[in-house]
């Protein structure tokens, strides 16, 4: 078994090319084949069950469809009460009865409650430079939960037990839709004799993984036995989020707060738009996409995560490990004896003795305080006091 924190960075890279699958992301559809061990630490059906305990999660988190139409909560949960807050609760007996008769459960954001899948999920963050989710879904027979349909983000299929059948069709009549689209009526692509349009056909198996890019048509059943498979959703940036970030900036300048000249005369209200515009053309000249995804990637989020007792107690000790936070890895600066690094969206400063340690840890991610102290050629000593520091500020953690 790999560690699930290069499944895609490595094993899925390895098996297609890093720079094939960056060209291709979005673009076209992929097929890999990792390996069945490669996936076999992500999700069990002992991890699913040890999480639908921990974590009780509850509609429309956990979800049942069956034949394209969602399952009524009332069948498979029932009403408690949690500190005096009403919540459902899954019923173990009713869930299982709504699989027999051929339901999928859909859970998402499982990434938030099995760190396996979480350290997946930060990889193909790492690749592809986005924000990503994965979701479960499972299902057993030859059912389906859903109609042929297309989702608004891009989707990375990972197979994990069993088999599930597969059609793609391809892009439909309206390119590139967004979640926040004017049309969602577009359809999918067929034929000259007017079938739907299959670009490719097969059924996965463990450790076999597919990227299905935005608005792409995809048609998914069961093949008679269990299916249980992860799907890591991401949405990458366009012309939209460079336009918004645009807008953002047009609070700094006074021509566009003025208000618009409404009851003024035509050509004083054509003038003023002449302004408008012109100005709007000079700013969009100078956001060039590179300073944009760089101010996209100083905003990425990280994960909220926990290292007590260290941050609030002493130094940690050379066997201690020490695992970096951010998800991408921050540019550092140097500047008047100290360092800078921007983390989700926060400015961080320190003595330039931390920038050996901020660099060892962008690239090895997950050192002992022993290993970290010797690439940065530091003392251990020093180099804990400088960990202390950056996990008082969570950018690390300390295990």
């Amino acid at each position: 078994m790999t560690d699930p924190g290069q499944l895609f960075t490595k094993d899925l890279c390895d098996a297609v090319g890093r720079e094939a699958l960056t060209s291709r992301l979005s673009e076209e559809f992929v097929l890999a084949d990792v390996g069945a061990d490669a996936v076999r630490s992500l999700l069990t059906f002992d991890d699913l069950n040890a999480v639908l305990s921990s974590c009780a999660p509850e509609p429309p988190r956990l979800r049942l469809h069956r034949d394209g139409s969602p399952v009524p909560v009332e069948r498979y949960t029932e009403a408690a009460v949690s500190s005096r807050n009403p919540r459902r609760v899954v019923r173990p007996e009713a869930l299982y009865r709504e699989l027999r008769e051929g339901a999928s459960l859909v859970l998402d954001s499982v990434d938030r409650m099995h760190p396996p899948v979480a350290a997946a999920a930060d990889d193909l963050m790492r690749l592809v430079r986005e924000r990503a989710q994965a979701n479960l879904y499972l299902i057993w027979g030859e059912s389906r939960g859903f109609d042929t349909h297309w989702d608004d983000h891009d989707t990375v299929i990972v197979q994990l037990a069993g088999s599930k059948h597969w059609q793609v069709h391809g892009p439909g009549s309206r390119p590139y839709p967004m979640k926040n689209d004017v049309d969602h009526t577009h359809t999918p692509p067929r034929d000259a004799e007017g079938e739907l349009q299959v670009l490719w056909e097969g059924v996965l198996r463990p450790g076999q993984v597919i990227h299905v890019p935005r608005g792409w048509w995809h048609t998914v059943t069961g093949t008679g036995e269990v299916s249980m498979h992860l799907t890591f959703g991401f949405t990458r940036a366009t012309g939209v989020d460079w336009a918004e970030a645009l807008v953002r900036r047009l609070f700094d300048e006074e021509v566009f707060r003025r208000d618009l000249p409404r009851f003024a005369d035509p050509d004083v209200r054509g003038k003023h738009r002449r302004e408008l515009a012109a100005r709007l053309a000079e700013l969009a000249e100078e956001l060039d996409l590179e300073d944009f995804l760089a101010e996209r990637d100083a905003r990425f989020p990280r994960r909220t995560s926990f290292s007590l007792p260290w941050p609030v107690q002493g130094d940690p000790g050379p066997d201690a490990l020490v695992e970096f936070v951010p998800i991408l890895a921050p540019p550092l600066s140097r500047a008047d004896g100290k360092v800078s690094v921007t983390v989700a969206g926060r400015r961080y400063r320190f003595p330039e003795a931390v920038a050996p340690v901020l660099e060892v840890l962008a690239e090895h991610r997950r050192l002992t305080l022993a290993d970290l102290a010797e690439r940065a050629g530091q003392e251990q000593e020093r180099t804990a006091q400088a960990v202390s520091v950056l996990a008082r500020h969570h950018l690390v953690l300390v295990r």
